[in-house]
């Protein structure tokens, strides 16, 4: 499908409204840290969810309301008042390859993050540029494992500066920092501009972005990212995420 760019850019700005509206929310996994208004529970809530978010939608969506229940459905209150001996109701606890060691071990990290490095927000202020998200993305796997930690675990978070496209990360932080007027993506990270998001990259907005010629590497991998970013900021450079809406609809509800 080849459009001019003015053309394209009407068609995605069209197909951004009619994804981006709170009827998004029943069938998305971003439903789970609607459930809280405290900012921090709704960040853990999200980080959570947002790292079993693979595979079937209706399973992840179950899943991370079983983890929001052994959590008391107080996220920040559990992460930081836990002992270790509470990290036993966790056992049983799995979604496809992330399992109850993996939740054990990313409860006592995050409590090390917000005890030591002043949460989640600061960390990736910290470490963002000017002009990208990505740096900070790698540094917080680097705090994340800093501590003693099962060798595992470690594939539940990605490094895009080692070829991952990050891609549940990248969802996860468009949720935080983006702000608009529907209500679906929170925007409650207000240190952090949307303007250097990398928009979550998955075979359906892959797809859908090459057949719209916004993208023409094959893999779904870091290279193919810094891509379809650049072709995503032309487009709007201040939210150049919320094209994610477009990408992610067409290629999920209507098999673009």
């Amino acid at each position: 499908m080849k459009l001019s760019p003015t053309a394209l850019k009407e068609f995605l700005d069209q197909k951004v409204e009619q994804y981006n509206t709170l009827d998004f929310i029943a069938t998305d996994p971003i439903q789970i840290p609607h459930q809280f208004d405290h900012k921090e529970d709704i960040e853990i809530a999200g980080f959570l969810t947002a790292t079993i978010a693979w595979g079937n939608r209706k399973s992840i969506i179950t899943n991370a309301n079983k983890l929001m229940n052994l959590l008391g459905n107080s996220p920040h209150d559990f992460v930081l008042h836990h002992e270790t001996h509470h990290l036993e109701k966790f056992d049983g606890f799995v979604h496809r390859t992330f399992n109850s060691i993996d939740l054990q071990y990313f409860m006592t990290a995050l409590k090390h993050i917000y005890t030591q490095h002043n949460g989640l927000e600061q960390l990736f202020k910290t470490h963002s540029t000017d002009t990208s998200i990505l740096p900070a993305i790698a540094q917080f796997k680097s705090i994340f494992f800093e501590i003693e930690h099962p060798h595992r675990t470690t594939k539940h978070v990605s490094n895009p500066l080692n070829g991952s496209a990050a891609k549940r990360i990248n969802m996860w932080l468009r949720w935080m920092c983006r702000k608009d007027h529907t209500g679906v993506d929170f925007g409650i990270w207000k240190t952090i501009s949307p303007s250097i998001l990398s928009c979550p990259l998955d075979v359906h907005s892959g797809n859908v972005a090459r057949k719209l010629g916004l993208l023409t590497r094959k893999q779904n991998d870091a290279k193919a990212l810094k891509e379809l970013d650049d072709s995503l900021r032309k487009l709007d450079p201040n939210d150049p995420v919320k094209y994610d809406f477009s990408l992610f609809g067409l290629g999920a509800f209507e098999k673009f």
